[in-house]
Parts: structure tokens; sequence; C-alpha cells
């Protein structure tokens, strides 16, 4: 097995002292500007994290978590992050958040600095679920549990939402309303909550004998404007949707926003559902009807899954939570008026 780069490595590919490299990777000063450069090249090239040696050595933990998160803005995670706080707080620690804006380069730059801080466990809404880089807190045996999102290149603990079963209650609601031309917009189809909402819908077409129609599938990426564009694509359409079934809450809130613009009156024009609970829902009028997942209740399990893989030492089997939504039904479902 390879042998990770340490500070001795570092010294040697700058030609400079061990001492030096230290005051450098210690922010200490005293090192002029070329030297400093020159150290910073050769750690970037070696792939030297910083914390390694230190975190080998002294086998201390910081009481320290870290928690990645794709969109900050979205409110899902800020509610999720709170069922975080409170256990950890619980238990004495502390948590540090950090956003990547959906950017896989983005969340590897904060994985290595969460290694540097020596955090003693990650929670992660990955923005790549493929997840290589996540083997870099693995090497350090800083354990991972993922949140909505899968972690498909190694084992981890997972805490999700079964969104087959949400999505596709929402659409067999609407389906008995008396809809039949049911628009769609998608989340990303490589992520966990974007296929798997998709194949909800999909799956409740197939079950009530509807034929599935790709025009009324719109992708979005999760955004809010994804949410207004794609909304404005399906109003496009000759055989216009009497119904929407949103995936997320920030695409719902384009969605919203399209339908006034085109003046289209929810309810009574248009019937419409979302995925998550937003804070608009139950101020809007008519009020929206909504996939609602227990978000206090996931960061609460994420951190206690989390806890135990700092505590116990000893190996763990991979544990996944699968939790159930609640489809929460208001007045933005009609009948359709010729369904009886």
């Amino acid at each position: 097995m390879e042998s990770k780069p340490n500070i001795q490595d570092v010294a040697r590919h700058a030609n400079v002292s061990i001492a030096t490299v230290s005051r450098v990777i210690n922010n200490q000063g005293g090192v002029r500007k070329a030297t400093e450069e020159k150290i910073l090249k050769a750690i970037d090239e070696l792939g030297y994290i910083r914390s390694a040696a230190a975190r080998i050595m002294k086998r201390k933990e910081t009481n320290t978590i870290g928690v990645i998160v794709p969109d900050i803005k979205n409110p899902f995670f800020p509610l999720v992050m709170a069922g975080i706080e409170e256990k950890a707080r619980e238990k004495g620690y502390f948590t540090i958040l950090s956003s990547t804006s959906e950017s896989p380069i983005v969340e590897e730059k904060i994985v290595k600095n969460f290694i540097e801080r020596g955090v003693d466990g990650v929670i992660i809404t990955t923005a790549n679920e493929n997840g290589e880089h996540l083997k870099l807190l693995q090497e350090q045996n800083i354990p991972i549990v993922a949140v909505d999102r899968s972690i498909k290149s190694f084992d981890v603990d997972t805490v999700l939402v079964d969104n087959v079963k949400g999505s596709y209650q929402a659409v067999q609601h609407l389906i008995l309303q008396g809809h039949k031309e049911i628009g769609i917009i998608c989340g990303p189809e490589n992520t966990t909550p974007g296929l798997e909402r998709f194949l909800g819908y999909k799956k409740a077409l197939e079950d009530y004998n509807i034929p599935f129609d790709e025009n009324y599938v719109v992708m979005g990426d999760f955004g809010e404007r994804s949410g207004y564009q794609a909304t404005k694509v399906l109003f496009e359409l000759d055989d216009k949707p009497t119904a929407i079934f949103s995936s997320n809450n920030l695409m719902t809130i384009g969605c919203m926003k399209a339908l006034e613009d085109l003046k289209w009156k929810l309810g009574s024009e248009v019937s419409f559902i979302g995925f998550d609970d937003v804070d608009i829902a139950t101020f809007l009028n008519p009020k929206l009807s909504v996939v609602a997942r227990p978000m206090n209740a996931i960061g609460e399990i994420a951190f206690q899954l989390l806890y135990e893989r700092i505590s116990f030492k000893e190996s763990i089997p991979k544990r996944e939570y699968l939790l159930a939504p609640e489809l929460k039904i208001r007045q933005s479902c009609q009948l359709v008026k010729t369904a009886f």
C-alpha cells in the first residue's frame, strides 16, 4: 500500500527544512514569500493534508463535527441542521457548517479543510454521490454519515426519506382527483432524490394505466430559477398539464412565481403538489399541498449515528435509516371538472 506524504516529504520536495515547513503550515510567519509559495506548491503537488501527521501523533478528539450541505439557501438544510445541533449540544459537541453550492470541487476543498481542523466526524449531503474524494476522510479514520443522498463508492451510515413513496403518493392523489396530464419538475437524475422522485412519479402513472409522456417531464437543478423556467416550458405545450408535481421546495417557489406571471390560477386552473414543506405553503391562497419530511428528526438521527461511530471504535455494521414522508393535502389540489 502506497504511503501517504508527510511533512518530511514536503520539506524534501521544496528543498527546505522541516522547521520551515512547520512554520508555514502552522501560520507562524517568519518565512519569505517565495519560500512559502514553494512550500505551498509542494503541499499541493504531493497531496499532503496538513493535519494528518498531527492527528496520528496526538489522537485527540476536538468535540467538533463538520456538516456539509449543497445549498444553504434551501430551507430543508437549516431545519436538518437544527436537529443536528440540538443533539450535538447535548453531547458537548460543536458544529461547523459549510455549503458547496452543488460543486464537487468546493466540496473536496471543504473536506480537506475539515481534516486540517481535526473534526471528529462529518455529516454530508454530497454534491457528488460517487464520493471518491470522501475517501480522504475514511483514510484519516474520520467517520461519515450521509444525509438525503447516498454515497456509492464505499459504505457509510445513511439517513434518507422514502422519496419513491412520497412522490408516488403525491401523483396518486392527483390521479384520483381526475388528473391525467400531470407535469413533473425533476431534480438532477444523478442524485438520489432527483432520480427516486421521478421513479415514484412514473410508477404511479404505470399503476393507474396512464401513458407516460416525456413532454410532461422537465429537468431542473433543485434551484428556484429552474423551477420557474420548467413551469414556463410546461405551459408552452399545446396540451398543457392540469396538475404539476414539483420535486423540491426551491423549485416549488420558482413554479409559484411562474404561475403568477403566466396568470394561471392555482387550484382552480392547475392543481399542484410539491416535495417538502416551504414557508409560503400555508400563507399562499390557496395553501399548497406538499410531501413533508421529518427534517429535525433527520438531523437528530444523523448525529446519533455519527456520535456512535466516534464513541465506539470497534467495527459497527453499516446502518441505513429510511424515514417515511407525509402527504399534506391542502387547497392547491382540486378535482378535474370533468371527473366524477
